[in-house]
């Protein structure tokens, strides 16, 4: 399987500047505004009074840039627009209908279809069902309608209602505007204030402060199989015999919590450095720094002289740099798991790290194309299934599975419409999560709610390595059995 190219990685961070809500936004309004009045734009006088009357907006643009409107919220947003229109009585029906229409080539024809039939090969048809999931999907994306038709609307209307005005040479009363800035600033504030109040609640102590490290290694290896995007209640209704197997004979945590917000480069950040983004750095799959602020569960393995691999796609870099193998993401959606567990026994057999991570995608890939509840994505899940079954076994046959420590787990679930994460809506907050090795209770269920911060201070207990440096999570004491030395 190839890796991801440079060119690839490129494309995947440019790619995020539309996937992800916040930078979405302003780069629509600008192409949607310079597309409707391409006409003017060789009127020096009128290109002026756009460019000047585009000024006005930016508090704006930085106001929703700052705030999220997730879930629930998003209802709120469509206040200040009435407010607007209540206030200038000012609308482009041309233009409005003009920015609708081109959202929905984007999200539905664009995105939906052309992007996902050359990426990983949906069907030509796919419009049928995304447009579906475009309108339903809660996540502060692009593809959230209910939240992004609000916000460009009304940005819209005051662009053009200032560009009126300054193309004609009267003038604005920008006593009104800082006022109906300011009340929608404050009416933003109170909102987050109030409402925004379902963040999981984070650890407050460092893990060194709390658990003692072990003096020698527990397990010889540990592998984290990572099935991306698994959401847990569909988990339990597909066919999973072999995971069925692995978490009925290891410990199943019930309760594991992912991190706010769940994406997946916050959430892997946040899985192998024990800490949330507020430390580590990473809060979007849009990284506009590259690399974690805080040393991560490789860190720590090198420390002792033990390597650790992280097999994934080509977001991954963006924060664990040299520590990740990529593999591209570009193929049909049907041949991504088998070809990533081929290159992983060839990582296994070639290198042999002693920590080893798999992100497998398809499960994921099939949530966002074509909706989580959908026969397809439990087939998945069954796929991702038997691809570790043989993988297990082929490891076994190889002898690298006598004293190792296996973890599956989801890095997040995924909502309803195009299989959302970030904001928790419901299906992302709980994962699957469990543990199987020798070394590891059979057959225990854990309630008490736990966080995925827990992955990497538990591997460093495991491998006999100091905790990373900025490590939050509690050592998942309750699956570990130790054994008495003869």
């Amino acid at each position: 399987m190839k890796s991801a190219s440079k060119f690839e990685k490129t494309a995947a961070r440019c790619w995020n500047l539309l996937n992800e809500g916040k930078p979405f936004t302003p780069i629509f309004v600008v192409g949607t505004m310079l597309l409707f009045h391409i006409g003017v734009l060789t009127d020096w006088e009128a290109s002026f009074a756009l460019i000047q009357s585009f000024l006005y907006v930016i508090p704006l643009l930085v106001l929703y840039y700052l705030f999220d409107f997730p879930l629930f919220l998003r209802n709120y947003l469509w206040v200040p627009f009435v407010v607007y229109l209540i206030i200038w009585n000012h609308t482009s029906i041309g233009l409005l209908f003009f920015s609708i229409g081109l959202y929905f080539f984007f999200t539905v024809f664009f995105w939906g279809t052309l992007y996902y039939h050359l990426r990983i090969g949906t069907s030509w048809l796919n419009f049928t069902r995304f447009w579906k999931l475009v309108m339903k999907n809660s996540d502060s994306t692009s593809g959230n309608a209910q939240e992004q038709i609000p916000k460009f609307l009304l940005l819209l209307s005051l662009w053009e209602y200032f560009f009126v005005k300054l193309d004609s040479g009267a003038s604005v009363d920008f006593v009104s505007i800082v006022i109906f800035y300011l009340s929608v600033l404050v009416f933003a504030y109170i909102l987050h204030r109030n409402l925004f109040d379902w963040k999981p609640k984070m650890y407050s102590g460092f893990t060194r402060d709390q658990f003692a490290q072990p003096e020698k290694s527990i397990s010889d290896k540990a592998i984290v199989i990572v099935i991306d995007g698994m959401r847990k209640e569909r988990f339990y209704e597909a066919d999973t015999p072999f995971l069925d197997y692995l978490k009925d004979n290891g410990t199943e945590y019930m309760n594991m919590e992912t991190v706010y917000p769940a994406r997946t480069v916050v959430c892997f950040s946040s899985m192998f450095t024990g800490t949330y983004p507020k430390e580590h750095g990473i809060h979007s799959n849009m990284v506009w720094k590259l690399g974690i602020k805080v040393e991560s569960i490789f860190d720590s393995l090198r420390k002792i002289g033990k390597k650790g691999r992280l097999l994934g796609i080509a977001h991954l870099v963006d924060s664990m740099g040299s520590d990740v193998e990529t593999v591209t993401a570009v193929m049909h959606n049907d041949q991504a798991d088998p070809n990533i567990m081929e290159r992983a026994k060839k990582i296994m057999k070639e290198q042999d790290p002693d920590l080893f991570i798999v992100q497998m995608i398809a499960t994921d890939q099939t949530g966002h194309s074509r909706g989580v509840l959908y026969d397809e994505y439990l087939q998945k899940i069954h796929e991702a299934d038997r691809l570790i079954k043989d993988f297990v076994g082929w490891l076994t046959a190889d002898g690298k599975m006598d004293n190792t420590t296996l973890f599956i787990c989801a890095d997040h679930g995924q909502a309803d419409g195009i299989g959302g994460h970030g904001h928790l809506d419901e299906g992302e907050r709980f994962v699957p999560f469990f543990i199987h090795g020798p070394n590891i209770a059979k057959g225990k269920k854990v309630e008490e709610k736990h966080s995925l911060v827990s992955l990497a201070p538990t591997l460093a207990h495991l491998l006999g390595a100091p905790f990373p440096s900025h490590s939050r999570g509690k050592v998942l004491t309750d699956a570990i059995e130790q054994k008495d030395e003869m």
